[in-house]
């Protein structure tokens, strides 16, 4: 029986080899058994990406729903993540089923619940669903026979997205704007979004590049990083863009490049936006980031006299949140973030849509905001996050060596203090140096986030931590 394992946002596997038919019909049929116990007589939302037969996956699992008694929407083409989740929402559903394992590679499918709040399920949720997937396979959770079946039919809710986003954008800014803008979906599901809507509502130049859908994304990767948008680097220097843009495999991270083709990390984007949002549109609440992502923010929030909320690592928890309080902006340094008013979900697309709103505002470019906002805070972070790959003796005696005993000292720098909201973090005495060591929950890996003010700082933490592997 193979196991079927939940990670920090869903179920994902080798397409044919973990992520198959019948494991698919288990993971339906235990969301299914969900949603019998919490919602009555409202349709399940189903969308999927561009992977290969992730429609027909998707079908599979609208056929084990129509089979429970629910009647099901199917997305008529794939469909970003924001745009199912917004219409989780939207249409009082049951919530949403996506077929889609985002940035992951080509060979990947994968499948994750958005319940009809529009953000992440929470832990109870897929501990529940988890739960399920176990009694399924063991055959004591089963259909019952006589339900009279649910109905399936298409649905397009492409325009009623587009007519949500516009709402929250200041269109003034945006009516006579005349970017020009390169925009990479990396062949996925953000092709015909963000290139539709941004000309749409201003007069912007937008070239979209990798202009197809494609189940193998071009033989790369459908994630936004710098390494994976060399392409439109080149393109944006070349042709004098403004602008490059990019989402991932399912459209809920962004990509951005300047006018001189310099990649901006979700660190800096986050950053730059709660800025924008609190500088130039007058936004009043809190901020959220996760426990991994740059203290930059931190700076912000006290400059500007925001509250500054931190979560442990994943969006579930930043989305929670935004449910529960009025938050600005919620962000993650892996490349998700939602704004006040919009769903609690990470929305590629709106991230690329308030980066074109802020250089509106501000009439100057990404660079020279950059600078700004340096300028302003005093203060330029320097990151990296290593993958360490080790084995489970070594991955558990590597964590130990932080959660036993706090050292005293990383390097040359002095821990002050220390966290345990999710992994271990710790702080140093300057003031603007931080580590967080956390293990990977599905993979033998373990991840270790820097960040300091200097490049001579980041290369000394990173050679101490190294020291400190087995046969280091």
């Amino acid at each position: 029986m193979t196991k079927i394992v939940f990670g920090t946002d869903g179920w994902r596997g080798l397409i044919a080899r973990d992520f198959t038919f019948d494991n698919v019909n288990i993971v339906a049929q235990a969301i299914g058994f969900y949603i019998k116990d919490t919602y009555k007589n409202r349709p399940v939302l189903i969308g999927y990406d561009t992977r290969f037969l992730a429609k027909e996956f998707a079908l599979e699992v609208s056929n084990v729903m129509n089979q429970m008694g629910f009647d099901t929407l199917v997305s008529q083409n794939p469909i970003p993540t924001p745009v199912i989740a917004y219409s989780a929402l939207a249409y009082k559903s049951a919530g949403a089923v996506m077929v889609t394992a985002s940035h992951n590679p080509p060979q990947y499918c994968g499948i994750k619940y958005i319940p009809d709040y529009a953000g992440p399920a929470t832990p109870d949720i897929t501990d529940e669903i988890v739960s399920n997937v176990k009694l399924v396979q063991e055959g004591s959770m089963k259909i019952k026979e006589g339900i009279e079946k649910g109905k399936m039919s298409y649905f397009d809710p492409k325009e009623q997205y587009f007519e949500e986003v516009k709402k929250l954008l200041v269109k003034e800014k945006f009516q006579d704007l005349k970017l020009k803008v390169a925009y990479d979906p990396l062949y996925a599901t953000g092709l015909g979004y963000l290139n539709e809507l941004l000309p749409a509502i201003s007069k912007c130049e937008v070239t979209t590049i990798h202009d197809h859908q494609d189940p193998t994304f071009g033989g790369g990767m459908p994630d936004p990083n710098e390494k994976y948008l060399s392409e439109l680097k080149d393109y944006v220097i070349k042709n004098g863009f403004d602008l490059g843009l990019a989402n991932d495999g399912d459209a809920d991270r962004f990509g951005v490049l300047d006018e001189k083709g310099h990649f901006y990390t979700p660190n800096q984007i986050i950053s730059l936006l709660l800025r924008h949002l609190v500088k130039d549109r007058g936004f009043k609440g809190s901020v959220v980031r996760t426990v991994a992502t740059t203290h930059l923010i931190d700076k912000l929030a006290k400059h500007y006299n925001v509250t500054l909320v931190e979560t442990p690592v994943g969006f579930k928890y930043v989305g929670q949140q935004m449910r529960e309080s009025d938050v600005i902006i919620g962000g993650e340094e892996s490349g998700g973030l939602s704004i006040l008013g919009h769903i609690p979900e990470k929305d590629g697309i709106l991230a690329d849509l308030l980066v074109v709103e802020m250089l509106a505002y501000e009439q100057k470019s990404l660079s020279h905001i950059w600078q700004d906002l340096i300028t302003e805070v005093g203060y330029e972070p320097f990151n990296k996050r290593l993958d360490l790959h080790l084995n489970d003796e070594d991955k558990k005696n590597f964590i130990n060596t932080f959660k036993n005993q706090t050292p005293d000292h990383i390097g040359e720098l002095k821990v002050t203090g220390s966290k345990t909201i999710d992994g271990v973090k710790l702080l140093f005495e300057d003031g603007n140096s931080w580590m967080l060591v956390r293990p990977s929950g599905t993979e033998p890996m373990v991840r270790v986030y820097l960040e300091t003010d200097s490049k001579e700082k980041l290369t000394m933490l990173e050679k101490a931590v190294t020291a400190m592997l087995p046969n280091g």
